[in-house]
């Protein structure tokens, strides 16, 4: 032990962690963390929800002479870890905005009076230069940035006033410093490292896996679908969250929650900071079964017995996504994490990202705006309303992504308007001209596209047929994870992937050929102009109208796969976008179009492998109309196998898996040799199963409209 860290240590870790936290060892990675952070060392943590992250800070605070301050983003989260280490007799505090200034230097000088071990601060509280000089004088031992990807314009939740903490960690005398957070790409990790200067840090990141969930991915067309599928949700596990994209989703779901008898609280950032706060205390005191909130609910909420957690919509990104899951099973009990995928949801995503993305153009529009408003004191009391209609700018977002970058780079800054519910803005450099404005607009280029590479990366997921434990871990940058057995997808498929005879990859180049036909080579890649739908009628020879017109029918690729038949083509296309060969891009329409891996391996210059479609000898289902894929006869399918592997005490898929059920509500079979004709379905399994199902698609067919 050396002597610097001789005179800091004033306790041991075991000791404290049995005498504070009543435990007697440490969870896995735990252990390795705090060593490192008891040695002296700078550091990266990254931990998922539920592996422990906030002890490996809390206790080494306990551990050093001095005090520990803990930057974290949201005032209910701080109160609630607060309130956690008060009850258990930590002499722990807070200090935001909710808290008078009178109060706050009073707990500032606690912390130079050793009345403090641990206090929690918010990243604005940095913004003011008399908070950093109160600070002088306290002996901060240990800064820990939690929710560290915040600080990172590339993470999901990048919040600009945690840009200014490696500076404030130079202005208060660069105390050691850990960052931690649950969910981070190797970019994201790159950046915290870089913004808050770490000296050679040391870097943990722990397994991502969470083997206690069930991830799925369900399908569906309606809204209505949506609330049939929650409600059945909600029915068999009772306790859990809804995320949802928008506080006009949260107050529908919340009430329709409410009106099924259900126990729910609704949170978005339209309530007041004390509406949330109750909100959020009746959650956690289990008054309440379910949550139904936007995505800032969750940071840090420890109820360990949330069974499950369902997605309205889908989320704008991987770590997003995978974040709000992992608040599920926090106690290590089998826990279901579901979502409900409607391709059109993305639009609301990408609204987002263009509010978080405005241009370079756009900035300098509203700061030429803001020069032309301002009274003699250079103020602008116009609300992010009014700024929008102003410049004409239709989003909203925009606006107040503008002036955050315009603070950042010290042009502006934001104040409290005293009596009203808006902010104004003061210019502080109003000799400079919009055009006079240094902007890094390569950056803003890069941002608005690495968001957008985010939201295509979780539509992929949302498309993939392959484990999604898996695919998460292996975009996080853990190679090798194995298939976690649990997912909608490891539970379906239990055909082994293999890689192609001859004849299987000249169709397989022969599809990949059709799809560059259809799309476009750029300096960046490829790009779609399609979707999957068209690209297969053109493969196998369509004469639609849809077809013609579009003059699909002169490409080169046109009908070079009809003797496959629409039915093989769909499946195998499903297996290629699986397999990484195709990807699905997002926008109005889903189009589909080549992955890097798929030019090369079009070219003849790549290795892969496929979960090959059944053929059935041979036979493709090409005297059958493909009808389209119907969401509503899909799911009254899966009812009648359910029935049946419950009476035959046997897994669902033993009866039919899931991609023979597709087929079945796709060409709508009625007879037992139209059944044949489906891809994967052989004579043994028609003879023993097939009637309940043909029966089932016989009265859906004469339920439809003439």
């Amino acid at each position: 032990m050396s002597g610097a860290r001789a005179e800091k240590v004033i306790d041991e870790p075991l000791a404290v962690l049995e005498r504070h936290f009543g435990h007697r060892a440490f969870l896995d990675g735990q252990e390795q963390v705090i060593e490192q952070i008891m040695s002296g060392k700078d550091g990266l943590v990254v931990m998922p929800t539920g592996g422990g992250k906030s002890l490996c800070y809390q206790l080494p605070a306990l551990c050093f002479r001095g005090v520990t301050l803990v930057v974290s983003p949201l005032i209910a989260l701080m109160k609630d870890q607060v309130d956690a280490l008060v009850e258990k007799g930590i002499p722990a505090t807070l200090i935001n905005s909710s808290v008078p200034w009178e109060e706050q230097r009073a707990r500032l000088d606690g912390m130079r009076t050793g009345e403090w071990k641990l206090v929690y601060v918010a990243p604005e509280r940095f913004r003011a230069d008399s908070f950093i000089r109160a600070l002088e004088g306290v002996e901060v031992s240990l800064f820990a940035v939690d929710e560290a990807h915040c600080l990172s314009q590339w993470g999901h939740d990048f919040r600009p006033d945690y840009m200014r903490l490696g500076r404030s960690l130079e202005a208060i005398g660069r105390p050691q410093c850990v960052a931690l957070t649950a969910t981070a790409t190797p970019m994201v990790r790159a950046d915290i490292l870089g913004v808050l200067a770490l000296k050679d840090p040391f870097e943990v990141v722990s397994g991502f896996s969470r083997p206690n969930l069930s991830l799925t991915i369900t399908a569906v067309d309606k809204v209505a679908q949506k609330f049939e599928r929650l409600r059945e949700i909600v029915a068999a596990h009772k306790t859990g969250i809804v995320y949802c994209a928008t506080r006009k989703k949260v107050d529908l779901v919340s009430e329709t929650l409410a009106s099924w008898g259900v126990k729910v609280i609704a949170y978005h950032g339209g309530m007041s900071d004390a509406e949330r706060a109750e909100a959020q205390d009746v959650f956690l005191a289990r008054k309440a079964d379910v949550a139904v909130a936007t995505n800032a609910f969750g940071m840090g909420i420890d109820r360990s017995d949330v069974r499950f957690v369902a997605h309205f919509e889908v989320p704008g990104s991987i770590e997003a996504y995978y974040q709000e899951a992992g608040r599920a099973g926090r106690d290590g009990e089998a826990s279901v994490c579901e979502l409900l995928f409607n391709f059109a949801d993305t639009r609301t995503q990408e609204f987002f990202i263009d509010g978080a993305n405005p241009g370079g153009q756009t900035i300098r529009d509203i700061y030429r705006f803001l020069l032309d408003e301002a009274d003699d004191d250079y103020e602008v009391h116009r609300s992010i309303d009014d700024i929008a209609d102003g410049v004409g700018v239709r989003n909203g977002m925009a606006v107040g992504s503008a002036l955050s970058t315009l603070a950042r780079a010290g042009y502006i800054e934001r104040f409290d308007i005293p009596g009203k519910r808006m902010r104004g803005t003061r210019i502080k450099r109003p000799e400079v001209s919009a055009m006079g404005l240094e902007l890094d607009d390569r950056a803003l280029e890069e941002k608005d596209a690495r968001d957008r590479e985010k939201l295509k990366a979780m539509v992929e997921l949302c498309y993939a047929r392959a484990c999604r434990q898996q695919w998460i871990l292996e975009y996080f940058g853990e190679k090798g994870a194995s298939t976690c057995g649990t997912c909608d997808v490891c539970l379906d498929d239990h055909g082994d992937d293999r890689e192609p005879t001859t004849q299987e990859d000249l169709i397989v180049r022969k599809a990949l050929s059709g799809v560059a036909r259809m799309s476009r080579k750029t300096s960046a890649g490829w790009s779609g102009k399609f979707g999957r739908g068209k690209i297969v009628q053109m493969l196998t020879g369509s004469r639609s109208q849809e077809i013609l017109a579009a003059g699909l029918d002169q490409l080169t690729t046109y009908g070079i796969l009809k003797a496959q038949g629409t039915g093989y083509v769909n499946s195998l296309f499903r297996s290629m976008l699986e397999a990484g060969l195709l990807r699905v891009e997002t926008g109005e329409y889903p189009l589909m179009t080549l992955t890097d891996r798929g030019a090369r391996v079009m070219a003849g210059k790549g290795n892969y492998r496929l979960r090959w479609p059944s053929t059935d000898g041979g036979g493709t289902p090409v005297e059958l109309e493909d009808r389209g894929f119907d969401p509503q006869l899909y799911s009254a399918l899966k009812d009648v196998r359910n029935r049946l592997a419950k009476a035959q005490s046997v897994p669902a898929y033993v009866i039919f898996n899931n991609r023979t059920l597709e087929g079945f509500a796709r060409f709508q079979p009625v007879t037992a040799a139209d059944a044949l004709k489906v891809p994967g379905v052989g004579e043994a399994k028609v003879e023993r199963y097939a009637r309940p199902f043909l029966d089932c698609i016989a009265d859906f067919r004469r339920s439809l409209p003439k």
